[in-house]
C-alpha cells in the first residue's frame, strides 16, 4: 500500500442539523474513544451536505455547530486532526479518479439511492425524479474521504455500514486495476448502540423530527425526553425492558447497577414511565452540562473555530497531497 499511516481512523459528520443523541452514541463517542489508539482524522462533511441543503447561511451555521460539538465533547485538536471537508481539494480529485473505476451497478444498490427510487415508485413518479447526482455519487465521495488516508477503521452507526462496504469494494476494484494502493477499511460499530431510538420509537433521525439534541438547554431537553413514546401500561403492570425505547435510551446513560435495578422494576411492575423519564432527563442533563457550556462559548467565537479547522486542514493536506501524487502516478495523469 502507498502512503499508509499505520493505525489510522477517519470519521466525519454531515452538518445537516444540530447534533443529537443518535449522532453522539452511534458515531461521536466511539470516534473520540478511538483517538487514544489511532491517528485520527475528523472532518465536517460540508460537501456531502450540499445534496440536501440549499442555503449557504444555514450550511455555515451547521458546520460551526458540528465543529463546536466535537470540541465541546472532548476532541483535542492538538492530538487529532479536525478539518472542514471543503478545505481538502485532494478529496474531490480522488473522488473523480475513483468514480472512473466504480461500477454504476454498485451505486445502484446504495441504500439512500434505492430509498429515493422506492419513494418515487410508490408515488407514481419517474424513477429518478428529484434525485440529484450528488446523492447518487455520495458513496464515491465518502470512499475518497476514507481511502485518502490509508484508513483502517471507520467508526459509524449501523445505518452507515453499507457505505464502508462500498468503499471497500471501490478500493478493491482500484487495487485490482492499478496494484495494491488502498487499505480496505473496516467499519467499527458499537454493538450496544446499533440503533438509537428517537422520541417516537423509530431510529433517531433529523429527517423524522424525533431527536433529542445533545446541547439543548435544560427546559428544552426535559420537554424532548417527556415526548418519548411509551405504551399504555400502568405503573403496577410488568413491562418488557428489551422492547421499550425509553429503557433503551435510559440504560445508555445510567450506571450499570441502577440499570439492573430499573430492569427488575420493569419485569416485576411498580415503575411509572413518567418517573423514568425524569430520571433519564437528569442523567442527560448531568452528562452534558459542562460540555453544553463549552459548546455555547465556542459558538460565540466562530473565528476561533475557523482557525482550528484551517490548521487541521493544513495538517491533513500535508498527508493527503503525497498520497494523491502517488495515485496520480499509478493512473498515469
Amino acid at each position: 500500500m502507498i502512503g499508509v499511516v499505520q493505525k489510522t481512523a477517519v470519521t466525519g459528520i454531515k452538518p445537516t442539523g444540530t447534533p443529537h443523541l443518535g449522532n453522539y452514541l452511534g458515531m461521536i463517542k466511539p470516534a473520540l474513544e478511538l483517538a487514544a489508539e489511532y491517528q485520527s482524522f475528523y472532518f465536517i462533511a460540508d460537501y456531502h451536505a450540499l445534496t440536501t441543503i440549499r442555503d449557504s447561511v444555514t450550511l455555515r451555521q451547521y458546520t460551526y455547530e458540528a465543529a463546536a460539538t466535537w470540541l465541546a465533547l472532548g476532541l483535542d485538536p492538538e492530538r487529532v486532526v479536525l478539518y472542514r471537508q471543503s478545505d481538502l481539494p485532494e478529496v474531490f480529485e480522488l473522488a473523480w479518479i475513483l468514480s472512473c473505476s466504480t461500477a454504476k451497478g454498485l451505486l445502484n444498490r446504495a441504500h439512500a439511492y434505492k430509498a429515493a427510487v422506492d419513494v418515487n415508485t410508490v408515488e407514481g413518479h419517474a424513477v429518478d425524479e428529484g434525485i440529484n447526482a450528488g446523492l447518487y455519487n455520495y458513496p464515491v465521495l465518502m470512499a475518497a474521504d476514507i481511502l485518502l488516508f490509508g484508513t483502517q477503521v471507520v467508526p459509524v452507526g449501523q445505518d452507515q455500514k453499507q457505505h464502508i462496504e462500498i468503499a471497500r469494494d471501490i478500493a478493491a476494484t482500484f487495487n485490482h486495476a492499478y496494484g495494491e494502493v488502498f487499505v480496505l477499511p473496516e467499519a467499527r460499530i458499537r454493538e450496544d448502540v446499533k440503533l438509537i431510538p428517537g422520541t417516537d420509537g423509530r431510529k433517531m433521525s433529523k429527517s423524522y423530527g424525533n431527536t433529542i439534541q445533545v446541547f439543548a438547554p435544560p427546559d428544552q431537553l426535559r420537554k424532548s425526553v417527556m415526548r418519548v413514546v411509551t405504551d399504555s401500561r400502568t405503573p403496577d403492570e410488568p413491562k418488557d425492558p428489551e422492547t421499550c425505547n425509553l429503557f433503551a435510551l435510559y440504560r445508555t446513560f445510567a450506571p450499570p447497577a441502577e440499570v439492573e435495578q430499573v430492569r427488575q422494576q420493569y419485569l416485576q411492575g411498580g415503575l411509572a414511565y413518567g418517573a423514568l423519564k425524569q430520571t433519564l432527563f437528569e442523567h442527560l442533563n448531568d452528562t452534558f452540562a459542562a460540555a453544553r457550556e463549552r459548546y455555547n462559548t465556542l459558538m460565540q467565537d466562530t473565528d476561533h473555530i475557523d482557525s482550528i479547522l484551517h490548521e487541521g486542514a493544513m495538517r491533513a493536506r500535508a498527508l493527503a497531497h503525497p498520497m494523491l501524487d502517488a495515485i496520480r502516478a499509478r493512473v498515469g495523469v
